[in-house]
């Protein structure tokens, strides 16, 4: 998912960064002070599940945990990511500091839509099939805008990159099913032991019960 410098075209990069620092900016105005250790945490295993990579076109795919981090911090989740990009362009080259605007978008957006789709819906599931029904959607449909976002921002460079466009959504249809289990299995223990963890920032209105 990450795309490396020299792929996107200049005014993609202008458009991508402006729009990221924007959307950053909104995360760390809507973070509660309290949420600052639960972001450390996220950013860092974020960090490091998403290291482990497989090349495909002018992307890679390897786990984003996009719907498990944007379930448990909703637009929180642009600043963890937008850490974790950066150190892992400037300390592993994976990625690219000039295309950090268009990865965090491409992954932090997607994270957001999920918090108000499955997140807040999470809170409230009364059995845990429910739970672990509506985070493994999270988990699948993460992945599947993160994709359908990378070919935009691909698509938007060059007509070139059409080829790959195919080739990035078939290579994350395991990633997709994969995430589902793993946000589905975090969350489901999450609800059924620290449910407090599934708790709403105060700057976000929960949802009337």
């Amino acid at each position: 998912m990450h795309i490396a410098d020299g792929i996107l075209s200049g005014p993609v990069l202008i458009a991508t960064g402006a729009l990221a620092a924007a959307c950053v900016g909104v995360g760390l105005a809507k973070m509660d002070y309290q949420q600052v250790p639960r972001v450390g945490v996220l950013s860092a295993v974020f960090f490091v599940a998403s290291l482990i990579h497989v090349p495909i076109g002018p992307s890679s795919a390897h786990l984003l945990l996009t719907g498990l981090i944007g379930c448990l911090l909703g637009w929180a989740a642009l600043p963890a990511l937008v850490s974790a990009l950066l150190l892992q362009a400037i300390f592993f080259g994976f990625g690219g500091l000039t295309a950090l605007g268009a990865n965090v978008l491409n992954i932090g957006m997607p994270a957001v839509a999920c918090y108000y789709l499955f997140g807040r819906r999470v809170r409230s599931a009364a059995s845990a099939g429910h739970v672990f029904g509506l985070a493994f959607a999270a988990g699948i449909v993460g992945v599947g805008l993160g994709c359908a976002m990378l070919s935009l921002t691909l698509y938007a460079s060059g007509r070139e990159f059409v080829g790959a466009i195919g080739a990035i959504f078939i290579g994350h249809i395991p990633v997709m099913v994969i995430e589902g289990f793993v946000t589905g299995a975090a969350l489901l223990f999450l609800h059924r032991v620290r449910p407090e963890l599934l708790a709403w920032p105060r700057t976000e209105a929960a949802p009337k019960e």
